[in-house]
């Protein structure tokens, strides 16, 4: 499989206001920094302006102490006036150095000012999405949005943004002063630069979509790097080392042509820029030595327009590159702003009810139906039960059959199509995202453990947590033991997604964070299936006498986690086709019965 199959980017409907310009945008979020920011570009209008100085007094040293009529009167008897001007370079081209210099420092706060607001704001964005948005965006494209995009958000800011002023504001500064001189010479010279925007525009059409382009490969070669180091261990144990490494040289591969064929784009039409750039002095030479032959300039008008030759050929030569840094940042800020102005469809509604006490716990479902936005196939059919406050319902049913999307309707990641969650007698969405899941304790089967102390990752939701309550909730879930065991117990790093311990070891952990909370709603997702039987039989008798009321949800396939529950549910096709208790639904000799008689071994 080649890179290039898999480097299509997926997005989601946001509410970028497109007709909002990437300029606009930054200027939105320069706010704080704006005046700062008009004040540097002044200043690069007034650097660029002092460029006309060295010419300037060159010239008239020329005409006044060199090859004038007066030149040989004025250096005998006017010496003072020869320092002055010299003075006045020097001096002026120290006053600009500074300038230039505080000029760049004032760019640069700028951009690092937006950038740092900027990042924060699309962190945040990203954290507050709901689960559609983490299906949709890979890993590895949200971190180059983060990260090598942002950059070229701030390159343009400090760079891009600086060239184009200078080019243009010292581009205007000669021609002017090429007028004041000489109107007929300032045509000839400036009659290239049409010829050089042509060009520079027919690049821009050429270079934008690859630059697009490219920006995706990025993006992919990134997904592929994270997804291959969070999955090491599986592909050790494939042993599939060389496959992941040549499937990484094939995007890294792509991703350099693409680079290459995008860097041979502006060579192509560099050529046509350095020629026609050329052409300036080759005019003034002719030109100009006719003009000054026939007397239409003098020598120090001839140094002046010669010394200010690169002042228009310069500028033309940066459009290139300038125009080139543009497309990088077209390409990039349309990724940011889809992110930035990218909205959750799944938030608190307008009139949400505040909720800070703590729930009973009252679950019911009431005709649910539920499938996925991009599903052809319903995954929940009118789903009805009731769980009341501190009863434990269990889940059983085939892989496939609905039971983890039921569950994540509860803490609202997703919305049923139809019916009703409520809780506590409220529908789910009449309350704030935050004061309902700050009531749910929830640890699923697949365990993600932070790179930080086991202590941390138990007090994970709650921050304000003891030691001894951390202790305490970690013999709840049976882990005090193996944590005890570890070279620094609690204060022991684990590394990332929990790498160093065993499956049951890390879900122990899991279901501790789950009950630090003290939730009023604790949902296990299959939690302990990777614990041996005694160790669950600990958990369960831990679960039964928690210091707190609780309704648990509880997706299982053991029958010795099920039996003790107030209620059975088995779902099949995303339907409840059984419920009652454990004897209750043995009598009906359905699918749990047939499981009790397999995992008994009577089978």
């Amino acid at each position: 499989m080649t890179g290039a199959k898999y480097c299509r980017s997926k997005k989601i409907d946001s509410a970028w206001p497109f007709e909002l310009t990437r300029i606009q945008w930054l200027w939105a979020n320069m706010k704080g920094l704006r005046w700062l920011y008009v004040i540097a570009m002044i200043g690069t209008v007034c650097y660029n302006a002092l460029q006309l100085t060295v010419p300037y007094f060159s010239s008239k040293l020329v005409d006044q102490y060199l090859s004038g009529e007066n030149a040989a009167y004025n250096l005998a008897n006017n010496r003072n006036g020869f320092y002055t001007l010299i003075v006045l370079m020097v001096g002026l081209t120290l006053i600009r150095c500074v300038l230039v210099y505080f000029d760049c420092m004032a760019y640069e706060k700028v951009s690092q000012g937006v950038l740092f607001k900027v990042r924060n704001y699309l962190y945040d964005k990203i954290q507050r999405q709901d689960m559609k948005f983490y299906s949709t965006y890979r890993t590895g494209d949200l971190m180059t949005r983060v990260t090598g995009d942002l950059d070229a958000v701030r390159h343009m800011l400090a760079w891009v943004v600086r060239m184009v002023v200078e080019a243009f504001s010292l581009l205007g500064a000669t021609a002017i002063y090429y007028f004041y001189m000489d109107w007929k010479l300032a045509l000839c010279l400036l009659s290239i630069a049409p010829f050089i925007f042509l060009i520079i525009y027919m690049f821009k059409v050429r270079v934008a979509p690859l630059h697009a382009l490219l920006r995706e490969k990025l993006a992919y070669m990134n997904t592929v790097a994270q997804e291959n180091i969070s999955g090491n261990r599986v592909v050790k144990a494939f042993a599939r080392e060389d496959y992941e490494i040549e499937k990484f040289d094939e995007c890294n591969t792509d991703y350099r042509e693409t680079n290459i064929k995008t860097a041979n784009t502006w060579l192509t039409f560099y050529p046509y820029v350095e020629t026609l750039a050329n052409i300036l002095p080759v005019v003034l030479l002719l030109v100009g030595g006719l003009f000054l032959i026939h007397g239409n300039i003098t020598m120090g008008e001839y140094v002046a327009f010669s010394g200010l030759t690169w002042a228009i050929a310069n500028p033309m030569r940066q459009l290139g590159n300038i125009m080139n840094e543009f497309q990088r940042f077209s390409a990039a800020s349309k990724k940011v702003m889809e992110i930035y102005y990218s909205e959750p469809e799944i938030k608190d509604a307008q009139n949400a009810i505040p909720h800070s006490e703590r729930f009973e716990g009252l679950i019911e479902f009431k005709d649910v139906s539920f499938q996925y936005s991009d599903g052809k196939l319903p995954v929940l059919k009118h789903v009805s039960f009731t769980a009341n406050p501190g009863e434990t319902i269990a889940i059983m049913g085939e892989t496939g059959c609905g039971k983890t999307s039921l569950i994540h309707l509860i803490p609202r990641f997703y919305e049923p199509t139809d019916g009703e969650v409520l809780i506590d007698n409220i529908n789910v969405n009449k309350y704030r995202i935050k004061d309902l899941r700050s009531n749910i304790g929830l640890a699923t089967q697949d365990v993600l453990l932070y790179s930080d102390t086991i202590d941390g990752n138990i007090a994970y939701g709650d921050g304000t947590l003891t030691k001894e309550e951390v202790v305490r909730f970690a013999r709840s879930s049976a882990a005090d033991e193996f944590i005890a065991k570890m070279p620094e117990g609690y204060e022991t790093i684990v590394g990332e997604r929990g790498v160093g311990l065993s499956g049951g070891q890390k879900q122990r952990i899991s279901l501790a964070r789950a009950l630090a909370v003290k939730p009023a709603i604790l949902i296990l997702d299959d939690t302990t299936s990777a614990v041996d039987l005694e160790t669950e039989k600990e958990i369960q008798h831990s679960l039964s006498e928690l210091p707190f009321t609780c309704t648990k949800i509880i997706i299982a396939q053991r029958i010795s986690t099920t039996k003790s529950a107030d209620k059975i549910l088995i779902m099949n096709n995303g339907e409840i086709t059984e419920q009652g208790t454990h004897e209750e639904l043995i009598k009906k000799g359905g699918y749990y019965a047939e499981m009790v008689r397999l995992q008994n071994g009577e089978a």
